[in-house]
């Protein structure tokens, strides 16, 4: 119908009916809070290109748990801060490594909290990359053994879902199968499946002390170019039995998303990254944007595209204007 007849403005002008009529929506169930462990004793190191996020020992990872619960989110996703590194990443394979720590603590004090743990080897290897390093560059297939132990570790301490993030081929397949050998077939993997070689990351790299030494990680990350490759990473992590997929980052691949989402009508992640959370930060601080309003619109924008979780920086936040409403 043409103008007078429909007048789209009609559904506006109320702020009740413009919730009833609000296509999507956000919920606290969505969100993933993402937290840094490190070793030592009541260490609370602010990051400083990550306003309000810190590196955390694990008697504070847990207390900065309880908050994060308190507030509605059910979800963190973990990283670690070894005390030392060795060339291939064993250190995150060990019973006693600092996530499967944290594992442990925050099951015996936040049982409700779900935990997720990130699977891969740039945090604890001294160059850097996500993986061992033969001939000056990733060897993939040799990096599946470790990736593998990291998984099977990390589930015995109790985590509950287990979140490869190195982008080797076959990862998902090889985790999967020791996982299943170790009696951890109710475990679900949440794959980033398309993980971009992006600009985005810096942020998290100071906050997680793993920026490459030398090189970059363009051998095994994808082209910020390439969609139709995306769809191919996130069908091969399906067939060797991912039961969630990620895009990561978000805000600069809403698109695909989209596709993912489109193409394979499956649980769909996005990370939010840090570059992205630290961006609306520095603007704010600036006053050179309402950061909260920002904020929410950037997360329902993911959402919109069609991710079912959000990992985000944000999270806590937020909940808390969700918690307001």
């Amino acid at each position: 119908m043409d103008f007078p007849i429909t007048r789209l403005r009609r559904l506006r002008y109320n702020s009740v009916l413009r919730q009833m009529v609000t296509e999507t929506k956000l919920s606290v169930d969505d969100f993933v809070m993402p937290l840094f462990v490190c070793t030592g004793t009541n260490v609370r190191n602010h990051i400083n290109s990550m306003p309000g996020n810190y590196q955390l020992s694990v008697e504070n990872t847990v207390e900065e748990c309880k908050k994060i619960y308190a507030s509605g989110v059910k979800a963190v996703l973990l990283f670690g801060i070894p005390a030392h590194k060795d060339e291939d990443g064993s250190v995150a394979c060990e019973h006693d490594g600092i996530v499967q720590q944290a594992i442990r603590a925050i099951k015996k004090d936040v049982p409700g909290m779900y935990i997720i743990a990130d699977v891969c080897n740039c945090e604890y290897t001294t160059h850097g990359h996500c993986g061992t390093i033969i001939d000056g560059d990733v060897d993939n297939d040799t990096t599946l053994v470790t990736l593998a132990k990291q998984a099977v570790s990390l589930a015995e301490a109790g985590a509950d879902m287990i979140a490869p993030s190195d982008m080797m081929d076959g990862r998902v397949g090889r985790i999967r199968e020791q996982l299943d050998k170790h009696h951890f077939e109710k475990i679900p993997i949440m794959s980033y499946a398309a993980k971009y070689a992006s600009g985005f990351y810096g942020p998290f790299r100071e906050a997680a002390e793993s920026a490459p030494k030398f090189g970059n990680r363009a051998t095994y990350q994808m082209n910020p170019a390439n969609s139709n490759e995306a769809l191919r990473e996130v069908e091969l992590d399906i067939m060797e039995g991912a039961d969630i997929v990620m895009v990561k980052p978000a805000l600069s691949y809403l698109d695909v998303i989209y596709r993912v989402k489109n193409e394979f009508r499956m649980p769909v992640a996005a990370y939010n990254v840090s570059g992205e959370f630290s961006m609306v930060k520095a603007a704010a601080q600036n006053d050179w944007i309402d950061g909260e309003r920002v904020m929410m619109e950037i997360l329902t924008s993911i959402k919109r595209a069609g991710a079912d979780i959000i990992i985000t920086y944000h999270a806590v936040e937020a909940a808390n204007v969700l918690n307001r409403k």
